[in-house]
């Protein structure tokens, strides 16, 4: 009788599962793309409020959207309580990995990936980069460290998301003008990570203006810099400021063509591109730093093996139990088979408001008052529009943030 309770238990807490988490979060997603920050936010504040599996999910979510819609500070107390959720060591109970090895994984409660769990801290820099506030920015570039480095030591692999952590790192130096160090992180952002040609100019800039000049000339030809770059990274603007731009959305969990069982990551369709600024008589575009979506896709390729072996442990455990069940009741325990075995699917949870890519775009604002900004889509034709950036509100500030919704 205790094994028929307990597979009665796990069947009704099966289907009485509520709506997805991917279904709850459409709307929201539609409210943004519409300009309705309001509904937006109200909903994520809603579902975050609640106990539920799906918890930590709707914080990373709810981050983001602060983000979007301008609310910095918000978005980093959100952003905090998320990073602390995901840290928790007893956050699954016996009853739910149970459930989840004899039903489908859906039933435990989400502690995110890897991947999600570094980005936590990486949005949280970028806001506080926004809010002009560099040593709290710094410090959450040292908690991606601290993770990154765990994460490698558990499982003897490489993070693509350190890149960008380093490349944050720079960025954030060169705020406060401490090139030499600016020099140090750009450098070793670009040599874990050479597919992006921006990096390597930020760079040769920083390594210039810290006036280490034979090891610049050395980058130069590591990085085979045209005279035009290198004059660039030689230039003397009385003030530049630099625009981090958060482009589309990132992609989202599907199954795996031929085999629901297992989840892979589809990019999510954007219209925007690229973001272009004008300013005086002149214009410019953004250049991609770092891509959200290769490195999510990767990191969820790389558990491939890790999950498959635990499906293979799962259907050995249905096996087991069902054969349990037919020695007490043959009818039962072959129903028993067929109901757990029809229950697998994929989880396909995961952090969709995240951007597909970060882009960087450098302007010597000398005698420069305001920049308008527009995005572009792949051919080159208006996208989406922005506010223009008033220079004079905030004279003393270095690094704006713009976030894309199309």
């Amino acid at each position: 009788m205790k094994i028929r309770a307990l597979f009665l238990f796990f069947c009704l807490a099966c289907f009485s599962s509520c709506a997805s988490h991917q279904g709850k979060v459409s709307p929201v997603r539609q409210n943004i793309l519409q300009g309705k920050c309001d509904a937006a936010l109200a909903s994520l504040d809603e579902l975050t409020a609640k106990e539920s599996d799906d918890r930590l999910l709707y914080l990373m979510e709810y981050g983001s959207a602060l983000q979007i819609c301008k609310n910095y500070q918000k978005s980093n107390e959100v952003l905090q309580t998320a990073d602390a959720l995901s840290e928790q060591l007893d956050y699954h109970s016996v009853s739910r990995v149970v459930g989840a090895t004899l039903l489908n994984e859906g039933m435990i409660q989400y502690k995110g990936d890897k991947f999600e769990k570094i980005f936590i801290n990486a949005l949280s820099a970028l806001n506080y980069l926004e809010l002009g506030r560099p040593d709290e920015a710094m410090v959450e570039v040292r908690r991606i460290d601290e993770k990154y480095k765990r994460f490698s030591a558990e499982e003897q692999r490489s993070f693509e998301l350190n890149s960008f952590s380093k490349y944050l790192s720079g960025l954030i130096w060169e705020s406060d003008r401490r090139y030499d160090d600016a020099c140090i992180d750009y450098k070793q952002s670009y040599h874990l990570d050479k597919n992006y040609r921006s990096v390597g100019l930020d760079m040769l800039t920083a390594c210039w203006r810290a006036r280490r000049t034979q090891e610049f000339s050395e980058l130069v030809k590591e990085t085979g810099a045209s005279k035009a770059e290198i004059g660039f990274a030689k230039r003397k603007p009385k003030k530049e400021i630099i625009l981090v731009y958060l482009q589309g959305w990132g992609p989202q969990k599907t199954v795996r063509h031929g085999d629901s069982l297992y989840p892979i990551l589809a990019p999510t369709q954007s219209l925007t591109k690229k973001l272009v600024a004008e300013w005086e008589d002149k214009s410019a575009a953004t250049e991609e730093v770092y891509s959200v979506e290769a490195a999510a896709m990767a990191t969820l390729e790389a558990d491939y093996s890790a999950l498959a072996a635990r499906r293979l442990g799962a259907r050995v455990a249905k096996e087991v139990m069902a054969d349990q069940i037919r020695q007490k009741d043959k009818t039962l325990g072959n129903v028993a088979w067929l109901i757990m075995v029809a229950s697998e699917h994929a989880d396909l949870r995961n952090w969709t408001f995240l951007p597909e890519s970060l882009q960087v775009l450098r302007i010597d604002a000398t005698d420069v008052q305001k920049i308008k900004l527009r995005g572009e889509d792949s051919f080159g034709n208006l996208s989406e529009t922005f506010e223009d950036i008033d220079l004079t509100l905030n004279p003393g500030k270095k690094i704006y943030l713009v976030r894309s919704i199309k």
